[in-house]
């Protein structure tokens, strides 16, 4: 119990601070009333989407017929598959920006293991917006490039496309390079050596990057190119002698039985695609895939965009989505507990969709939610096309949900600005109010406390502060201030007492005294009994009590009256301590003074009555046969009076209560003289009117004790430091008493 009871509660404010954070429970509930708002309109957007799937899959089926114009498995044919892009491409000769189909390369030019031989290489094809993109990682150990100056193209490395075009002729183009960077294509001749015309092909755009074991290449052309028949196969021609370049070896995906066997592109089926057309709406895609996982027709898009890094950071509304996007996150996990991604987020988005539509082709409509980039969802949604029990293919409805998002995201915009607005109002009233609750009470404490000095007396009777507000510190204020008002009282009647009492215990004083005496007169045989002398002493004893206490609480009222004159300290003090020597014929006195006029603006008979007190003090306390040191240090603006003696030492911990009043520390042995705690005392009000201050301390090789009195000059002298100063002038352990006594 007693280490709680030293535990101090927090301040004021903190209290007030902390009540405050309360009102964080209002955006913690908006926040989970916004995230299942978002959950039911993800909800019901997956189930509009897999309504739509199932509409659109009643479309197909039965029609068998719209599924067998391509080859029912693509095993059949050794064919070059061109899969749909789901993102543009640049052409950089980087296949960074190919997506999930880059794990489906095809592999030409190999060795029984597999390995691809040095002229091999790797191909995927790809289709997007009426083009077909190709991505080539080629190996050549030797890296031959194109010389401009000779006229052939076949002297280097480069790619031959072969197709039929529209007019049912054998096209020709080849790609050719002098460096790592753009491509050159020009139709050729049948031979594959010269162009046909000086011309390049612009048609045909690509770029090739060197690599630590080759070449990769990447070029798109138009599909409108290939004609109708979509014919269509390429080859790589390696040249590996600088000085003969000659062919080393073609690697190729055209069979060489001629056009009839090349490869065959799959695309999408036109029929599929016409009655899909007019069923596409803003910000979706809907997909019919064939049992094979072919795209057989796409329409719509769903506005998938990445994040534009070129957005000034001056637009406010960028910055502050931008800092949305990253605080929600955190947002999040501070008040769910949990990440973000409840739904299942998968940044793989080859692998998601293969999921839904292995899930739709098993013949089980799906609808899920997925992460594409960033900060991009959709909700993909699929049915499967059955005819006579047969799964045909699926029908797959992507969606964005942007809106949705967008909408959580204003509100939670709107949500955190009104909740930090709100919070930051309430929180600088909460500290407005609680910094003026503070400085009142501190006002009220301080104006409390200075109405009691240090040595306790009561220096106004009434309080200032707070005395006419009307709420809890108003009713302290006026409490403390009638507890003043009576401590007020109660002083006077005890300042007043000594009065009181002198007047009334001196007239029956008076009267025994003359009856002692008076008995005294008429029985001359008693004049020298010991009992007529003891209560002849106890009269005295008893009348210097009440002198002693009426001095006291008379004393700071005669000061008042006292005028102040300019004394020479140095001259007083020799001359006192020359009569004290005369005075007290038993005890020696030895005086250290400046040697020098020390002046001071003083009342000379009470300096007197202040070494009066100290002095007896000392010749009570002192050894026998020990000095009592009387010595005068000076130093730039105060001068101080010290008076050492040998013997008994003080408490450390009486050092500054021996100046109050009725305090003692004599033994027991001096309880039968006339002593009340009221010298030192007296001292410490005579310093103190003059300007100065008396302390007491132990010399330092705790032999007795000194007592110093400390008062201002009656001007500064000019000086480079302290004024002259005594050979013996004590330091502030006592240390030159000491040396001087021994």
């Amino acid at each position: 119990m007693k280490l709680f009871n030293r535990i101090r509660g927090p301040r004021l404010g903190t209290k007030l601070l902390l009540w405050g954070l309360v009102l964080l429970i209002v955006p913690w509930i908006s926040y989970r009333q916004l995230l299942g708002m978002e959950r039911l309109l993800v909800q019901g957007q997956s189930q509009a989407q897999l309504l739509t799937a199932e509409g659109i899959s009643t479309l197909f089926n039965g029609r068998e017929d719209l599924f067998n114009d391509l080859p029912v498995s693509i095993q059949d044919y050794e064919s070059l598959y061109a899969r749909p892009l789901q993102a543009p491409v640049r052409i950089d000769g980087k296949v960074s920006d190919w997506g999930e189909i880059t794990e489906r390369l095809l592999r030409f030019g190999t060795d029984a293991e597999g390995n691809i031989q040095d002229g091999g290489f790797e191909l995927v094809l790809g289709e997007r917006a009426g083009q077909l993109y190709a991505f080539m990682r080629i190996r050549d150990d030797h890296r031959v490039y194109r010389n401009p100056e000779y006229l052939r193209l076949d002297t280097s490395d480069h790619v031959r496309l072969s197709f039929i075009r529209e007019d049912g002729e054998d096209g020709r183009i080849v790609l050719v390079f002098q460096n790592p960077g753009v491509t050159t294509a020009y139709r050729m001749e049948p031979e594959w050596r010269f162009a046909r015309t000086g011309t390049p092909e612009n048609k045909v755009q690509g770029a090739v990057e060197e690599t630590d074991t080759g070449y990769t290449i990447e070029f798109r052309m138009p599909l409108d190119m290939l004609g109708s028949r979509r014919f269509f196969g390429l080859a790589f021609a390696d040249v590996d002698d600088f000085d003969t370049r000659t062919i080393r070896a073609i690697t190729q995906t055209l069979p060489k039985a001629g056009k009839a066997s090349f490869n065959l592109v799959v695309l999408r089926s036109p029929e599929v695609l016409k009655i899909i057309e007019g069923l596409g709406y803003s910000g979706a895609r809907i997909m019919v895939i064939d049992a094979q996982r072919r795209v057989r027709a796409e329409t719509g898009s769903v506005n998938i965009t990445a994040p534009d890094k070129s957005e000034s950071d001056a637009d406010w509304s960028v910055s502050m989505r931008r800092w949305f996007d990253f605080i929600r996150p955190i947002l999040h996990r501070v008040v769910m507990w949990q990440a973000l991604d409840e739904i299942r987020t998968v940044e793989d988005y080859g692998a998601t969709a293969d999921e839904v539509i292995v899930s739709s082709l098993a013949g089980d409509p799906i609808a899920l939610r997925r992460r594409l980039g960033d900060a991009q969802e959709i909700i993909m949604a699929a049915h499967p096309i059955v005819s006579r029990g047969t799964v045909l293919g699926t029908v797959v409805v992507e969606q964005n949900i942007d809106e949705i998002l967008a909408f959580q995201r204003v509100a939670l915009e709107q949500v955190i600005v009104l909740s930090v607005a709100s919070l930051l109002v309430v929180f600088v009233v909460l500290l407005t109010f609680a910094g003026r609750l503070a400085w009142r009470i501190r006002h009220l404490r301080k104006e409390a406390s200075a109405a009691i000095d240090q040595h306790g007396r009561l220096k106004t009777s009434a309080l200032r502060s707070e005395m006419n507000a009307g709420d809890e510190i108003g009713d302290l204020a006026r409490s403390v201030s009638g507890m003043l008002s009576k401590l007020h009282q109660h002083n006077q009647f005890l300042e007043n007492m000594p009065r009181t009492l002198r007047h009334e215990i001196n007239n029956p004083l008076n009267t025994l005294s003359t009856s002692l005496d008076n008995l005294a007169h008429e029985n001359p045989a008693i004049v020298d009994s010991k009992y007529l002398a003891s209560a002849k002493r106890g009269v005295l004893r008893i009348g210097a009590i009440v002198q002693n206490l009426a001095d006291a609480a008379n004393l700071e009222e005669s000061l008042e009256s006292e005028e102040l004159e300019t004394v020479d300290i140095e001259k007083l003090l020799k001359n006192y301590v020359a009569n004290c020597a005369v005075m007290h014929k038993g005890t020696e006195f030895v005086y250290r003074g400046a040697n020098r006029p020390v002046m001071a603006r003083v009342s000379d008979y009470r300096i007197e009555q202040l070494l009066d007190k100290i002095v007896d003090n000392a010749i009570d306390f002192h050894r026998a046969n020990s000095p009592i040191k009387v010595q005068l240090d000076v130093f730039r603006d105060h001068l101080r009076i010290t008076v050492a003696n040998r013997g008994p030492t003080l408490p450390p911990e009486s050092e500054q209560a021996l100046f109050d009043s009725m305090v003692s520390h004599r033994g027991a042995d001096a309880q039968n003289r006339l002593h009340f705690g009221l010298g030192l005392y007296v001292v410490r009000v005579i310093a103190e009117y003059h300007g100065g201050s008396v302390r007491a301390m132990n010399l330092a090789d705790g032999s007795g004790v000194a007592l110093m009195v400390q008062l201002p000059l009656a001007s500064i002298e000019p000086s480079t430091g302290r004024a002259d100063t005594p050979r013996s002038a004590l330091n502030a352990n006592g240390e030159g008493l000491i040396q001087a006594s021994r």
